[in-house]
């Protein structure tokens, strides 16, 4: 067996996340999320993705390829952990990892025959993600609801999302934003009432603060 392989991507991935920032930590956490699997040239074949309609859902494989350096630890510090305590880097999802592959589920809209190109929702990455396979999801063999989460067994907590200023956006804009700011994406130790964050999304520079344990969205205007 050779010591090394080459992996070569076979799509990008277009999302609405131009940043890591704001982006949700788990895919389906923020179901408005969108994404386009674009193939490379040799794989944009009506033939590679023939019979994928079937499935509801798919497994991207991928790779955190925004994360710099090549050193890698054995621990990391998990945000689900409040950014504290140590655990070893097969016990996380962290970018910080050997390979820097990364694995999502996200949900198929719909293909695009002629291209081909996938329509996909539920995403957890940004805007040129390098996209190293495809496969279906399989509910009898995928899904195990007897299954046990460690230290992530829960899904996390979201905060309600207020409007303190008027933007004229989409339906599908409005939730990408509403939803990914409920999930708190700042890190634990600087969640505190009266800083202002702020990320883009879906093309929209967003600033918001907390208060009283709401986010209120104080700034919204196109990029």
């Amino acid at each position: 067996m050779p010591a090394e392989f080459l992996i070569r991507p076979v799509a990008t991935l277009r999302t609405c996340y131009p940043q890591k920032f704001g982006a949700p930590r788990q895919s389906g956490l923020v179901p408005a999320a969108w994404g386009e699997v674009v193939f490379k040239p040799e794989f944009r074949r009506a033939e590679a993705v023939r019979g994928i309609e079937g499935f509801s859902h798919l497994w991207l494989i991928t790779m955190f390829h925004e994360v710099a350096g090549d050193e890698v630890g054995l621990t990391v510090r998990p945000p689900r952990l409040g950014g504290n305590e140590r655990v070893g880097v097969f016990a996380t999802r962290s970018p910080f990892r050997p390979n820097r592959l990364a694995l999502s589920v996200v949900k198929l809209e719909r293909v695009d025959p002629d291209e081909p190109r996938l329509y996909v929702s539920g995403v957890d990455l940004v805007d040129g993600t390098p996209v190293v396979d495809i496969k279906p999801y399989v509910p009898y063999a995928d899904a195990l609801p007897q299954a046990t989460g460690g230290f992530a067994d829960a899904a996390p907590r979201m905060i309600p999302v207020l409007w303190d200023v008027e933007a004229g956006l989409t339906a599908t804009d409005r939730c990408v934003i509403e939803q990914s700011i409920a999930l708190q994406p700042q890190p634990a130790y600087q969640a505190e009432a009266g800083r202002v964050y702020g990320a883009q999304f879906s093309g929209w520079n967003v600033r918001w603060t907390l208060i009283d344990g709401a986010a209120h969205i104080i700034e919204c205007e196109r990029r």
